[in-house]
């Protein structure tokens, strides 16, 4: 038995790094600076290249890849918990730094830490937590599960970033 368990944690992993962003919000900017600044250092970086339409599901090779880095790095942006395919991903990476020991590593993007953990009334995260349990139910399984992730995620220590560039902390951190 103490041999299986010990191969389930020699576990492979594909990925260095995982990034987890709500797309519309900092693909194109803060992202795809990061995302180069990683690659360039030679970190093996999984950023997912397509945006989800409505409806359609996150891919079981998504999840796996949350499951075979090694760091996750959570971008919490405006729109982020708009997002319920963020917030999958979000309460995965979570339920993989329990399990797995997954290192996590929050980024404030133009969001107060304070706003990600307490989804308060009158923020972003609040309004899209309401919008989430008109959707799927107040006592849903789900917005619950969603709203521990956002809470742990978020009491995580990480970067507040405001403006311009957290590339050059991130990758002394992260190497």
């Amino acid at each position: 038995m103490a041999s299986s368990s010990s191969s389930s944690s020699k576990r492979r992993r594909s990925y260095d790094v995982f990034l987890s962003f709500r797309g519309t919000d900092v693909r194109n900017y803060f992202l795809g600076h990061l995302y180069t600044a990683l690659v360039q250092s030679g970190i093996n970086t999984y950023m997912d290249s397509e945006d989800l339409n409505k409806g359609e599901q996150i891919s079981p090779a998504l999840m796996e890849a949350i499951e075979e880095s090694q760091i996750a790095i959570v971008v919490f942006s405006k729109d982020y918990a708009s997002s319920p395919w963020c917030l999958e991903e979000v309460a995965k990476i979570m339920e993989c730094k329990e399990q797995r020991g997954l290192m996590v590593f929050p980024v404030f993007y133009k969001v107060e830490p304070r706003e990600v953990r307490g989804q308060r009334q009158g923020y972003a995260y609040a309004e899209a937590m309401v919008k989430h349990e008109v959707k799927f139910g107040k006592d849903s399984d789900k917005v619950k599960r969603w709203k521990k992730a956002l809470l742990d995620a978020g009491s995580l220590s990480g970067w507040h970033f405001i403006d311009g560039y957290v590339k050059s902390l991130l990758l002394l951190q992260i190497v």
